[in-house]
């Protein structure tokens, strides 16, 4: 659906253009898609070296429990997620997912415990219902804040410590999914080691004013490169990571999108805190018996990529699809085209091989481990 009105603007898009940036509409939203370098270009560059993303139409939320206890606001959020939010201690991240009441998908995010605050981070597209969501649910228990006034920007990539750590030496001593409150050119920054590229990296929200001069900054160190949606939309698919409006909507649940690692085992049958979460009869009856579809990896054995809704089959011969593709492309790492899709469960093993029509041919597939590419995640 064509947006409709004026695209909103993050408080880079100057800066994008005059650098370069070719500009699209996403989310509601004028972003870049790539620079004068090339999607090709700036995936391989964030491989190896560090790659800076503009994430500023993302949305920032703050929750505050009226009660003014961490442990109450925790408790709140978990009646809106099948995810332990009281277990993640001050200055941890965790992904979380929203989930409707027959076990949709509303939504993918990150939740951080700030000691007396989470902070969250949503979807662009998702972002107005989300904040909606949490009033309508929460707001008798917790203050809902939509954070405006910030920008957040993604460092990714093995150089990403080196760069960072030039301005805020700190952050070199964060793993993986550890967040502070960090000074970087004079101002209060909320710096998270994490990211949606399979990279070790960085997400920094800083206040909108010093968005450019910290983009500035960090590009004067030849390591890092401005980076486009193209190359975070490819880099993404190779670490097997869910787009949401793709992979995962309010149709699909977290079983079947094999998010299972995602909800840990006091939410689950027989947890300190099972259930009491939207869909919770149908996300437990899943984890306990598995779902009749699956997310899975799809590695097709050309050269040719195959897009999104290409449907897949069991045989060449077959009449009715039994699964589609849900991202696909090139993945420019491995040099070979990549996909993920919904297949029934029972065709969900590693090593089964598929056909994908691509413009009315049969092309053979195999499913595949997730991800493509090994992680680069700063572990400890």
């Amino acid at each position: 659906m064509a947006h409709l009105g004026p695209l909103l603007k993050t408080p880079l898009n100057a800066f994008h253009l005059q650098l370069g940036g070719k500009m699209v509409e996403f989310a509601g939203y004028e972003m870049p898609v790539q620079y004068p370098e090339g999607v090709m270009k700036e995936h391989l560059h964030t491989r190896s070296h560090a790659g800076l993303f503009d994430v500023s139409h993302m949305g920032q939320v703050r929750l505050y429990a009226r009660s003014g206890k961490i442990e109450d606001a925790a408790l709140a959020l978990e009646r809106l997620m099948p995810v332990d939010v009281v277990g993640v201690k001050p200055g941890r991240q965790r992904y979380g997912l929203f989930t409707n009441a027959t076990g949709g998908i509303l939504d993918d995010l990150m939740f951080v415990n700030r000691g007396d605050y989470f902070y969250i981070v949503v979807n662009a597209a998702c972002k107005a219902q989300d904040i909606a969501h949490l009033r309508a649910h929460l707001e008798k228990d917790c203050e809902i804040e939509e954070w405006t006034g910030r920008a957040l920007l993604a460092l990714q990539g093995p150089k990403a410590e080196s760069a960072l750590s030039k301005l805020a030496p700190s952050v070199a001593a964060m793993a993986f999914m550890d967040v502070a409150e960090v000074q970087i050119l004079g101002v209060s920054c909320i710096v998270s080691r994490s990211g949606y590229t399979g990279e070790d990296g960085y997400e920094i929200s800083i206040p909108e004013a010093k968005a450019v001069e910290l983009a500035e900054t960090l590009l004067a160190n030849p390591d890092v490169h401005l980076i486009g949606l193209g190359a975070r939309d490819s880099l993404r698919l190779e670490a097997g990571l869910c787009l949401y409006g793709n992979d995962i909507d309010t149709t699909t649940t977290p079983v079947e999108a094999a998010l299972e690692w995602a909800m840990q085992k006091s939410r689950r049958l027989g947890g300190a805190r099972s259930g009491g979460f939207p869909g919770d009869a149908v996300i437990l009856d899943q984890l306990a018996k598995s779902a009749s579809r699956r997310r899975v990896g799809i590695a097709p054995e050309g050269r040719a990529p195959i897009r999104v809704d290409a449907p897949l089959f069991a045989n060449e011969t077959l009449s009715q699809a039994i699964g589609r593709i849900s991202s696909g492309g090139f993945g420019p790492t491995i040099s070979a085209p990549v996909a993920m899709g919904y297949v029934p469960t029972d065709y969900a093993k590693t090593g089964t091989k598929l056909f994908a029509e691509v413009r009315g041919s049969r092309l053979p597939v195999k499913v595949t481990d997730l991800p493509f590419i090994t992680p680069g995640y700063k572990r400890s």
